[in-house]
């Protein structure tokens, strides 16, 4: 099937600078100046990671995108940097977090980081390579079976049970700031550059990352469209942002892009997102892998099924690239030898 786009609105007023989060005249959920503080935080212990570019993938979009390297942050992706900015912020005690793979690592390391203990509550289907690294970082894993079992009542029984501080995925304004670096140091190295970006497309599960890399880029340029990317299937947010409600994911419905499988948008990432986004984009799996494949290719990055689907939705033609300077987020790098082999042998045989 090919990569779709899902109907949606055109650039919101809210693009120009606006609190994100409620109407108006409410407090804003998450401000430039939070990100900043994070930046602050995490400088020296977060990594800056680089913004690519390849003339061969320029030419395929027939555009100029310009790539941020997530996959090459601490722990393989961008989850440690909201991690790090949360935990710094809690009074002392240990941590329990939920996550399919990324955020437990961000959390595992950013905790031992601090001196603090970690539980994580992984379902029992996550990669082994994202259970293995987790555990190697010296966190507590249990496992439940995400299909019948409730990951978030696990999380507060857990909490209530040894006092830990729950830090959760991307429902938290602290996360969203942490995650907004992210777009922070976009915005700061093409500016350097001398460019000012016409759109860019994020990876979207829960919503925390491009919450706060749109906050950051939207306050650095007024004009700019900013998309969610997700897998067909799990398109909760495009599908949120065309009825004003969140939606929920249909039961059944797979996808390789385990990272981005959350149930449906956060209550708060939802509220920043429908005033700050441009719409929502929607790729297949085939898509996604041709895009890690020619990450390797041309960027020589690994990237993981859902790290990959902003650059899919750019090189599908998700988002018509012609002619625009687009900036596109690969969010991590967490992947299964053996899918990764399967992305390499991809039928999709583009250059």
């Amino acid at each position: 099937m090919n990569a779709a786009v899902t109907d949606s609105p055109a650039p919101r007023p809210a693009q120009q600078p606006a609190p994100p989060g409620g109407s108006s005249g409410e407090a804003p959920i998450v401000t430039i100046a939070d990100i900043e503080a994070a930046a602050v935080r995490l400088a020296g212990v977060a990594w800056r990671t680089p913004l690519l570019s390849s003339e061969a993938l320029d030419a395929a979009v027939g555009g100029r995108l310009l790539i941020k390297a997530e996959p090459l942050q601490r722990t393989g992706s961008f989850k440690f940097r909201g991690a790090c900015n949360t935990i710094a912020q809690l009074p002392p005690g240990p941590v329990v977090a939920y996550s399919s793979g990324n955020h437990a690592q961000g959390v595992a390391l950013a905790a031992r980081l601090a001196g603090r203990e970690a539980t994580i509550i992984m379902p029992s289907d996550a990669p082994a390579i994202k259970q293995a690294n987790t555990e190697r970082l010296g966190a507590t894993l249990v496992l439940y079976d995400r299909h019948s079992e409730d990951r978030e009542a696990i999380g507060a029984e857990i909490a209530a049970r040894t006092g830990a501080h729950l830090v959760k995925p991307y429902d938290d304004p602290r996360i969203i700031a942490g995650q907004g670096t992210v777009g922070l140091e976009m915005a700061e190295d093409v500016r350097a550059m001398g460019i000012v970006p016409d759109a860019a497309i994020v990876c979207c599960g829960g919503g925390g990352l491009i919450a706060g890399t749109a906050t950051a880029l939207c306050h650095a340029f007024s004009e700019i469209a900013v998309f969610s990317a997700e897998p067909l299937g799990f398109d909760d947010t495009a599908r949120s942002l065309l009825s004003g409600v969140r939606e929920g994911n249909v039961p059944g419905a797979v996808s390789i892009c385990d990272a981005l499988l959350a149930p449906m948008p956060g209550e708060l990432t939802l509220a920043v997102n429908r005033r700050l986004l441009a719409g929502g984009l929607v790729v297949d799996d085939a898509a996604v892998l041709d895009a890690m494949r020619r990450a390797f290719l041309e960027l020589k990055v690994v990237v993981e099924p859902g790290g990959a689907v902003a650059l899919a939705a750019a090189l599908s033609g998700a988002l018509d690239c012609r002619g625009k300077t687009v900036l596109v987020v690969l969010s991590g790098g967490n992947v299964d030898p053996t899918r990764f082999r399967e992305a390499l042998d991809s039928a999709r045989q583009r250059s």
